[in-house]
């Protein structure tokens, strides 16, 4: 085989997805698998219902790409990259950081209700105090 015969077929195989059976099948069951360990966790109350619909948007996808692979060629074609396994990475890698920007935008507003919380206990303790007639010192503040 040529050189050049061989880089025409490096050329039409590139950015197409050959994915085979066995690999579709693995894709499919593993976001099947996801789903039932999403309801799973619900079940159990270690997952808030608002939050299912991201990860049942991400099996979803997983299902689609394990079922339609074609998918991330065109994914790959919007982002405009040559590889799907690149395109694949940067959703990926897209994902990811948008759910650690809302771990955080999360855990900052908890962080202020606590606060907040924590000062309006402090302050009914006194009340409390004071209407008891009891001196508040800063011990007791902390028991």
């Amino acid at each position: 085989m040529h050189l050049a015969s061989l880089v025409t077929l490096v050329a039409e195989t590139e950015g197409k997805v050959n994915l085979t059976t066995r690999s579709r099948i693995l894709a499919a069951v593993a976001a099947i698998f996801f789903f039932v360990l999403v309801l799973e966790l619900i079940r159990r109350r270690k997952l808030q219902e608002r939050y299912t619909v991201i990860w049942f948007i991400l099996a979803l996808g997983m299902l689609a790409g394990g079922i339609f692979p074609q998918l991330l060629e065109t994914l790959a074609s919007i982002l405009g990259v040559r590889d799907t396994n690149v395109a694949l990475f940067a959703l990926l890698l897209l994902l990811l950081l948008a759910l650690a920007f809302e771990s955080t935008v999360t855990n900052s507003r908890q962080g202020e209700q606590i606060t907040r919380l924590a000062q309006e206990n402090a302050l009914l303790r006194v009340r409390l105090a004071e209407e008891q007639g009891q001196q508040v010192t800063a011990t007791d503040e902390k028991a």
